[in-house]
């Protein structure tokens, strides 16, 4: 078996990958690339869960790749992504590190570790008057009638469904060629109950933080309460919140609902990847932070003999 050339670290939300990734790139004196859709968008902190503060090891800063990124109000998606991914996998590359890859978007590591050939899907306005009008339930039921790859992670919202079926629509035309790895994939698993206690929790201490704050400041910057509602999630629910359209109680309720459900999602596309052929290691996230760095070691030392 050839030497690994991208370690993929991958779970759903609240189980700290990111702090696993960053203690696992000091030992290896290596970089992260960020493999999540929201958090290539600048100001969008708390909603999006950047926990910069996990780069952090040791006193030491763990150099991290597409964050911040993009605007908000701007629609980044998994071809461009795939592009972003590719010129900083070759920059860390090239300085003779090894990069790992972290995240919980399902598709956007999928397309990375199973080297999908995207496209750069141009809108199609007949398509999307066709669908408008139709609600998220039956949505989804249509992106589920597609056989090829599509996005049912983050469609929370009618307008990131739509989109997904215009992805879908739109097929394999123009498609890029992209590389393919021989990666190293660690999962980090977490018991239901467990998952669900630090969702709520941390949910609860972001809004202490000003995760309504931060969404005024964005409204306040021009950026359409509609675009906001398309990132979904904490953006959705806050902002029909500021904008009156939800109690604080029913925001929070609907909210934490809905992130519970998220990281459900996220635990079937990663199920997924692996009936796909993706071998994930999975490790267990209540385990000591070194026994958990020792046993990736392990692994990917059995092919660097």
């Amino acid at each position: 078996m050839k030497k690994y050339d991208l370690i993929a670290i991958l779970g759903p939300t609240a189980t700290g990958k990111t702090s696993l990734a960053a203690h696992l790139a000091a030992r290896l004196h290596t970089e992260i690339i960020s493999a999540d859709s929201r958090q290539v968008y600048r100001r969008m902190d708390l909603g999006t869960g950047k926990d910069l503060a996990d780069y952090e090891v040791d006193g030491t800063s763990v150099p991290y790749h597409l964050i911040d990124i993009a605007e908000p109000g701007t629609k980044y998606n998994v071809y461009q992504y795939q592009q972003d991914f590719l010129k900083a996998y070759e920059d860390i590359r090239d300085r003779g590190l090894m990069p790992i890859v972290c995240g919980g978007s399902g598709l956007y590591i999928e397309s990375i570790l199973r080297g999908y050939r995207m496209a750069d899907v141009p809108e199609n306005k007949e398509l999307r008057q066709r669908l408008e009008g139709k609600s998220l339930e039956e949505l989804t039921e249509i992106l589920k009638t597609y056989k090829h790859l599509h996005n049912t992670t983050d469609t929370d919202t009618a307008k990131r469904a739509i989109r997904a079926i215009e992805i879908a629509e739109f097929g394999q035309r123009e498609e890029t060629s992209f590389p393919s790895f021989n990666s190293l994939v660690i999962g980090v698993s977490i018991d239901r109950e467990l998952r669900r206690e630090k969702i709520s929790r941390r949910l609860r201490q972001r809004l202490d933080e000003g995760m309504v704050d931060e969404v005024k400041k964005l409204m306040a910057e021009g950026i359409p309460a509609e675009d906001l509602i398309y990132y979904g999630l904490e953006y959705k629910y806050l902002t029909l919140y500021v904008t009156g359209k939800l109690s604080y109680e029913e925001m929070f309720s609907q909210l934490e609902i809905a992130i519970h459900q998220f990281a459900k999602r996220q635990m079937t596309w990663f199920r997924g990847m692996e009936r796909r052929g993706v071998k994930i290691n999975w490790v267990e996230a209540t385990l000591p932070m070194e026994e958990k760095i020792d046993k990736i070691i392990k692994l990917y030392g059995s092919t660097e003999e």
